[in-house]
Order: C-alpha cells, then sequence, then structure tokens
C-alpha cells in the first residue's frame, strides 16, 4: 500500500516564557511514522496555526510524504499570492515534517540524506547586552569562560529602548533616537577590544533601526575594530544601498533575517553585496528551500549564519544544525539555549558545549515532543498575542522595530 499523509496537526507551547513556539505533527498510513518541523513566527504565531490546520492540512491529507519537493511546490503555489511569514512559516512545519520522516525511513539523521558531514559540530555566537560597556564587558567573559570564541555586543543607548536596555519614557512607552546609539557603538567596540582577549571574534547587530546613510557611516566607523560580522545595517526595502555600503567599507556584512522571498536576497549574493546569509529558515519557507539557498550561496563565497534565536524550536534548531554540518561554506550559528522545560518537551536537543553546538546521531532530526509536558507550557496571555509594542522616536514617530 502507498505511504500517504493521513494527519497534520500543531503543538503549540512556551517552555522559555514569552516565545510562543510552533511545531508541526505530520502523521503517515504507516502506524508510528511521524515527523516534526518548526513553524514558530512568534509575533502572530495564532495566524500560522490557522494557517497550517485550515488551509495546509486538507491540502496535504493523501499525498506521498516521501515526494517532498513536490509536496513543497504544491502548498507554495496553491494560494495563489504566495510567500509572506505566516504562509512560509505554515510551509516550513510540513516542510521540515516530512524531511523528518524521510530520516526515518533511512534510518539515518538528515544530515545524511544531504552528503554527510563536513565538521563535526557548528562554532557558535552568542549574545553579550548590558547597561554599560563594563557589564557588557562581564557578559562577554562569562561567554568565553564557557568556551565561546564569538560574541554578539550590544549596549543601551542610556534613556533610550535597545538591545541590553531597559529604558523608557515617563509616559512608559519604548523611545528609540538614531544619533546617540550611532555614536555610541564604535564607543563599546573601542572598549572591548581594549580589554577582551585579542583572539574573541566580535559581532555587532544594527537591526536596521537607522536610516541607511547613518548605517553606512557607522560601518565605516567600526571598521578599525575588525568585526566578525555587522548585521542587518538596511531593511529589505533597502537593499538599493548595499553597493554604496560596498564602496566605502570592509566590514564583512550579515543579512537577511527579515527576508521572506528570493527577490530580496538573490541580488546581494549575485552581486557580492554581503558575506553571510541571516535567513530565519522558517520565515523563508523551511528546509528544502534553505538548502537551495546556501548551494547558492556558496558559488558566491556567501557564508551561512543562520538565524537562531530564542523564539525558534528546538525542532527549527536542529534543522539550522543539520545545514550547518553539511555545507562546506558555513559561516557560523546564532546560540540557541534549551532550559529544562524545553528538554523536557523536545527530547533531543542540540547539545551545547564548549562554544559549539552537536547534533545527535538519531534518526530524522533526532527530537521527539512529548505533546503532554507541552500542553503543561500553554502560550502566555500576552495583551499583544506576542506582538511588539510599538517603538517610536522622541517626538512619537513610529520606528522599525
Amino acid at each position: 500500500m502507498a505511504l500517504t499523509i493521513t494527519n497534520v496537526k500543531t503543538v503549540t507551547c512556551a517552555p522559555q516564557g514569552r516565545q510562543q513556539l510552533i511545531v508541526v505533527k505530520v502523521e503517515t498510513s504507516d502506524p508510528g511514522l511521524y515527523g516534526w518541523g518548526c513553524a514558530t513566527f512568534t509575533q502572530r504565531a495564532a495566524a500560522v496555526v490557522t494557517a497550517v490546520e485550515e488551509f495546509l492540512k486538507p491540502f496535504v491529507i493523501g499525498m506521498d510524504p516521501q515526494r517532498i519537493e513536490d509536496v513543497f511546490q504544491a502548498a507554495l503555489t496553491s494560494s495563489y499570492w504566495h510567500s509572506g511569514p505566516v504562509l512560509n512559516n505554515a510551509l516550513s512545519g510540513v516542510d521540515e515534517a516530512l524531511w523528518d520522516i524521510k530520516g526515518k525511513l533511512a534510518n539515518m539523521p538528515v544530515y545524511q540524506l544531504i552528503g554527510g558531514k563536513v565538521r563535526e559540530a557548528a562554532d557558535m555566537y552568542s549574545h553579550a547586552s548590558g547597561e554599560t560597556f563594563e557589564e557588557v564587558e562581564e557578559n562577554a567573559r562569562k561567554l568565553i569562560e564557557r568556551g565561546f570564541r564569538y560574541v554578539r555586543a550590544q549596549v543601551a543607548v542610556p534613556g533610550y529602548t535597545g538591545y541590553g536596555s531597559r529604558a523608557r519614557s515617563k509616559a512608559g512607552q519604548a523611545i528609540w533616537e538614531f544619533a546617540p546609539y550611532v555614536r555610541i557603538v564604535p564607543r563599546l567596540f573601542e572598549h572591548l577590544r581594549k580589554t577582551l582577549p585579542e583572539d574573541v571574534e566580535l559581532l555587532h547587530d544594527i537591526h536596521q533601526r537607522i536610516p541607511p546613510i547613518m548605517a553606512i557611516g557607522l560601518a565605516k566607523d567600526l571598521e578599525p575594530f575588525k568585526l566578525f560580522f555587522l548585521e542587518d545595517p538596511f531593511a529589505p526595502e533597502d537593499i538599493g544601498y548595499f553597493p554604496l555600503l560596498r564602496q566605502q567599507s570592509a566590514v564583512p556584512i550579515a543579512m537577511g533575517e527579515l527576508f521572506v522571498n528570493p527577490a530580496e536576497y538573490v541580488p546581494l549574493v549575485k552581486d557580492r553585496l554581503i558575506d553571510f546569509m541571516r535567513v530565519h529558515i522558517s520565515d523563508i519557507g523551511g528546509f528544502s528551500v534553505a538548502r537551495k539557498l546556501a548551494a547558492y550561496c556558496e558559488f558566491f563565497g556567501v557564508r551561512t549564519a543562520w538565524h537562531g534565536p530564542g523564539d525558534v524550536s528546538p525542532v527549527g534548531h536542529a534543522a539550522n544544525l543539520h545545514l550547518d554540518l553539511t555545507c562546506h561554506n558555513f559561516g557560523i550559528q546564532e546560540g540557541g539555549y534549551f532550559n529544562e522545560a524545553a528538554r523536557e518537551i523536545f527530547v533531543g536537543c542540540p547539545e551545547i558545549r564548549d562554544g559549539y553546538m552537536w547534533a545527535n546521531e538519531r534518526p530524522g532530526w533526532g527530537i521527539e515532543v512529548d505533546e503532554e509536558k507541552a500542553r503543561r507550557h500553554p502560550w502566555p496571555d500576552q495583551p499583544l498575542r506576542g506582538g511588539w509594542a510599538p517603538l517610536r522616536r522622541a517626538d512619537g514617530t513610529i520606528c522599525r522595530q
């Protein structure tokens, strides 16, 4: 009898606080054969659940789970207007679950299905933030003591909201200004280069929060401090500024966590305008498309640096890791931490040791999800349902988050 998809369901939980995780379970006509995929989009989580259960589920039931590319292409185009983070994350959940099934059928980890390892583990970076230069330095040293060789450093801008800062205006709103941030960041890295070991690689994320021309100026100011990379200098809609940035600065550039469509990243890779591809794998549609993107980047000397924040499920981190292990053009992996509750729900989480992320040798992603324990950690009751409150300039103008 032919193998078919018989059911698709979402499992939701929040074992690590506010992050609303979503994983998708695809069940098959072979009893006990199923797969897990990550569909987490914390800021619009309920919309992704609806997209999976109301639209993708009836569409893929009856299809052959072994025909991953066929299922992916059919589901991608079935809505006519395709792309976008909600539909892409929903599609990712199904796509990654099919790869998990494929690995279980072959009795191999997914990385073995796509060429096998070219490295034993994935080098990671983690985040050191703080209210002061000294606090950032202290947190960086803690990471270095744990074996990390790469540290992303962010400092608070006094009186404003940002990485490492809990500041709010008197009205309780999140306030942001461009110029104070641009002035303080070079001073942070001057301090860190004087106080941290010379061989520690430093990174910084602009998070596309400043005007493009100011980002170009900041990149020039940071050049003496030899960053490993400078992340997201521009928003996706401002990628036309990249040629000018390339002419002005030799700081390596990482870009991509906000991309949802190949039209955004293809020209940047083709024209060698970035150095690291930072896409959020579920946000572009899942493992299948990310695998193709990694291969495309290899031809142009662009290294991978997949987005790996706290609002990626352990299944999503495993998908990142399996690509990291197989891509010759791997650059770095953003670190994810799994608390005790997450490890109890997601049995087989990737291990983090000595600044590396390690995969287990189990078939598929190597992760089993305890659905009963997931139910004990429901999504928190949040006024904006996981969305972010407005970020404004001092005069009240809305800013990019």
